[in-house]
């Protein structure tokens, strides 16, 4: 903050080793049976004897200088190449577990040459070969063998191997069979492992903050947990994410198709399709925006959102000086970050200046995604690309035929990759703890028919299902010059989850409907009424039709005929625009707010000020009603209020004070300071409340009949006489007191 000095340490590091309860040497099958933990100390560098190592750290950074922390896991990519041993999916898994049960970010550096491959040493020095012709090897191999004495020390013995009775050349030998071999890791237990972390990485998401930083190559299981950790910072060079090595598939395909792990999995793939959300150029960049992503975030999961000062950066209530042109396309970006023009002015957007971090920007680019801050606040953000973006398929050097593609993607239409984007921003910021806005301007969904085979209403659907999931608040605004239609909306509406989700619409020319008014006017005013709108406002066909029925003589009458024809379409063309207008008058911000489709509409110039102030009243009146909806947790029998029902229940409170009305609770600053005056009455409220919904537990446990009130009553009894028992002689004094006065004793 401003005044605050620096501090002269800002890391501190604690190493997290996993050791065996009772000590000495452990193994996957020690942490299947629960016999290891996990414990904090310090050691020098290189001592460890795992590929896999694990710190937490306590960073004071400026949003909190008094530290956070984060559990680091990294491999050792001087440890047997970095593969992933049992050993190392157990330190992984269990610094996984250590940093979900904290709620702390978990971030993983990836380097790393996946699944450990090994043999069996011992067999492999004294097996022999039983070929099909002994005098000639060529023709091929009948069978592998140990002879009898290594079959007792080996199989018998130490049940190294499998093997079943053979003759060769008349001696009597054993067959092998099975290989178990002596040395850890060798084959398929390390994918045991492997689906050990991989699910672990996919929980980890969803319970708290994950992110990988890319620093070398990571292959196989290691790409996995790439994607499963979802947020990606990859190193530009000699940091592939890939499944196998290019030397492995050019052997299989027998020709030399690649020439590095790049063509596979460098950025120029992985940036490109969405795997990796940014791409730095080396190491010092990329943990600097790891630290930056942080920087966003809470210090654990469900936690208050890191608030920043902004005085001598910007301003909160500043208007918006950056102002779309109809049907001028312009950089998006400079709705939110605002943009410096020819004279080095800036022209602010939404956001504090300087605040918007762009992410996912190599892919889907119809959709741009990132966080920002406003007035200090962080929050995620999704906004339409208004100009035409270039997706480029790759040429696959496998293939002699294929050529590289670039197709074309319209601006304000939501395509396959697109949609998957919009569906994976979202997601990301739900686990993120962040508050979402979106500028919405989408036309609808490509339904072309490629589009359809490359699943956009699968991918369309995502979104709808990211939003139910969303625990925080959710604007979606409609910017000047801009509009919602037919799908695009379904996939916005704020009915998908009205305990979290607003919209609102520009003041200026937004609009929101089925079809755009051009569709509708050609569906819906059609030519005939074209002509009866002509024929009820024209005054000179009015009179044409009057002159009309006044002549008898078919001749005339053919001649007025003729006229009203050429004057009909000599209006035609202005009568058109009229029907489209007549049809767009009906997508305006005052109808959306009038069928309540709409929160209210707001002037774009004053946008900044208005969401600032209503973000602030959502946030706390969320936190506000989370503690509601949490009086219920008390037992089995008590249904825990809805999120709508708690804020119901808040705008009762709200309306209970002298002097709050209807119209007051429709403005954040009053709820705010409603709340802020109001502290220790609405604490005493919740306390009341948990003491409701206790009581109404108790009564419902004692009152249920049969079996289950004498269980429950007796349950009450020891539970009582277990706190009493924990309870100082003077709190045992005033329970027996309240006892006595509740039940007249």
């Amino acid at each position: 903050g401003v005044g605050t000095s620096r501090p002269m340490m800002v890391m501190f590091t604690t190493e997290l080793v996993v050791k065996k309860k009772q000590g000495g040497p452990w193994t996957m099958k020690d942490y299947m049976n629960g016999d290891l933990e996990m414990v904090e100390t310090h050691r020098k560098a290189g001592k460890n004897d795992v590929g896999m190592v694990a710190w937490l750290m306590t960073l004071k950074t400026v949003e909190y200088p008094t530290g956070r922390q984060v559990v680091l896991v990294a491999n050792d990519i001087t440890h047997k190449a970095g593969s992933f041993g049992t050993r190392e999916d157990v330190v992984f898994k269990m610094a996984s577990e250590f940093a979900r049960e904290r709620r702390i970010p978990r971030l993983y550096i990836a380097a790393n040459s996946g699944a450990r491959i090994g043999l069996a040493e011992s067999i492999k020095k004294v097996f022999k070969v039983a070929f099909k012709n002994p005098s000639n090897p060529e023709s091929g191999v009948d069978f592998l063998y140990v002879n009898e004495d290594d079959y007792e020390r080996l199989g018998v013995a130490q049940k190294l191997l499998i093997g079943e009775p053979a003759n060769v050349n008349g001696e009597c030998v054993f067959k092998i069979t099975d290989i178990i071999g002596s040395e850890p890791d060798l084959g398929v237990e390390n994918l045991k492992g492997s689906g050990l972390i991989a699910g672990e990485t996919s929980s980890a998401y969803e319970d708290i903050f994950t992110l990988t930083i890319v620093l070398g190559r990571t292959v196989g299981i290691g790409a996995y947990l790439v994607r499963l950790g979802q947020r990606t910072i990859q190193k530009v060079s000699s940091s592939p994410i890939i499944l196998t090595g290019y030397q492995a598939l050019n052997k299989l395909m027998g020709v030399d198709v690649y020439s590095t792990n790049d063509q596979l999995g460098g950025p120029g793939i992985m940036y490109s399709n969405g795997i990796s959300h940014l791409a730095e150029n080396d190491h010092l960049s990329a943990v600097t925006s790891a630290v930056h992503w942080l920087s966003y975030v809470p210090s654990i999961r469900g936690g208050l959102l890191p608030i920043t000062d902004i005085a001598g950066v910007d301003e909160i209530e500043r208007p918006i000086c950056f102002i779309p042109k109809a049907g001028v396309p312009y950089d998006p970006r400079f709705l939110l970050a605002g943009r410096e023009d020819e004279n080095g002015d800036w022209h602010g957007g939404l956001f504090d200046k300087g605040s918007f971090t762009e992410t996912l920007a190599g892919w889907a680019k119809t959709v741009v995604v990132g966080r920002a801050r406003l007035g200090g606040i962080p929050m995620g953000v999704i906004a339409t690309e208004n100009r035409t973006a270039e997706a480029i398929n790759p040429a696959d050097p496998a293939d002699l035929r294929a050529s590289e593609a670039v197709i074309q993607e319209a601006g304000c239409v939501w395509f396959p990759n697109s949609a998957y984007k919009t569906a994976q921003a979202i997601n990301d910021f739900r686990t993120e703890d962040l508050p979402l806005i979106i500028f919405a301007n989408w036309r609808g969904f490509s339904g072309g028919q490629r589009d359809m085979f490359d699943e956009v209403l699968k991918y369309g659907s995502l979104i709808v299902d990211a939003f139910v999931k969303f625990q925080q608040p959710v604007f979606v605004y409609i910017p000047p010059h801009a509009e919602i239609r037919g799908g695009a909306w379904v996939v916005l509406d704020a009915s998908i989850n009205e305990s979290v989700m607003e919209m609102y619409a520009s003041t200026e020319h937004s609009r929101g409907g089925v079809l755009e008014a051009n569709g509708a006017a050609t569906v819906k005013y059609r030519i005939k009424d074209i002509l009866a709108t002509m024929h009820r406002l024209d005054d000179k066909l009015k009179s044409l039709d009057a002159e009309l029925d006044e002549r008898v003589c078919e001749i005339e009458r053919g001649e007025i005929k003729d006229q009203i024809r050429e004057r009909e379409q000599a209006l035609l063309p202005v009568y058109e625009q009229i029907a489209v207008q007549f049809c767009e008058l009906h997508d305006t911000p005052g109808r959306m707010k009038a069928v309540g489709v709409i929160e209210r509409a707001v002037e774009w110039k004053n946008a900044r000020t208005y969401f600032y102030w209503r973000l602030r009243r959502k946030l706390a009146e969320f936190d506000l009603r989370k503690k509601i909806q949490e009086t219920a947790q008390v037992g089995r029998g008590m249904a825990s209020l809805s999120p709508l029902e708690a804020s119901k229940l808040i705008k009762t409170w709200f309306l209970e004070t002298p002097g709050a009305t209807e119209s007051l609770w429709d403005d954040d600053k009053a709820v705010l300071s409603w709340m802020a005056q109001q502290q220790k009455e609405l604490e005493m409220k919740i306390i009341h409340l948990t003491r409701e919904h206790v009581v109404q537990e108790v009564f419902q446990v004692m009152t249920a009949g049969g079996d289950t009130a004498k269980v429950g009553t007796s349950g009450i009894v020891e539970g009582i006489s277990k706190a009493m028992s924990a309870m100082s002689a003077e709190d045992v004094s005033q329970f027996r007191a309240m006892l006595k006065s509740s039940l007249q004793l």
